[in-house]
């Protein structure tokens, strides 16, 4: 068997029941299934979480993150799993981050970074959402961001623990020694 040219982590995420799945984490296990179908080689598989939503939808997410490995290039790859929402019965139309039963997103991928008219890997705002970030980190937490250069092991530290910058009360400064002074 020859080796697959590119490697994509891909999140998945789900807050509606879906009339043949099911539950949310049943439509996950169900994609992941479909992806498979359509000649995608699942190399690892996140276990799923659940998240608060975003924006409107008052559903809770369940999330994982799968890595795959396929010589299809990113708009090629894209349009398969454009198919798979579209057949679980995804639209691209309506309010951004409403509720629905499929949501397949590419993080990253093996070649990079991706600029095209429909796609954008990294995905642009992966480092800021733990929900997609903690399930990749799961399976992949060596791979480094192209674009920061932060494995996902650390952009997930940085997400979950953030610097706290220690700031002097108002008329006061900081020494060089960290002590407060007047000024």
């Amino acid at each position: 068997m020859s080796q697959l040219r590119h490697r994509y982590i891909v999140a998945l995420g789900s807050n509606v029941r879906h009339i043949r799945h099911g539950p949310p984490r049943k439509v996950l296990s169900a994609a992941i299934a479909a992806m498979q179908d359509n000649g995608l080689k699942l190399q690892a598989i996140a276990p799923t979480i659940e998240s608060a939503p975003l924006g409107p939808s008052r559903r809770r997410y369940a999330n994982t993150a799968v890595l795959i490995a396929t010589d299809l290039g990113p708009e090629a790859f894209l349009a398969v799993l454009q198919a798979i929402e579209t057949a679980f019965g995804r639209k691209r139309t309506g309010q951004p981050w409403s509720a629905r039963v499929l949501d397949l997103d590419i993080l990253l991928w093996s070649g990079g970074t991706w600029y095209g008219p429909h796609l954008t890997i990294p995905h642009p705002l992966f480092r800021q959402r733990a929900f997609a970030l903690a399930p990749a980190a799961t399976i992949a937490p060596a791979w480094r961001d192209p674009i920061s250069g932060y494995t996902l092991r650390q952009l997930l530290h940085r997400l979950t623990h953030p610097v706290t910058l220690l700031v002097p009360p108002r008329g006061r400064a900081l020494s060089s020694v960290g002590r407060a002074t007047d000024f």
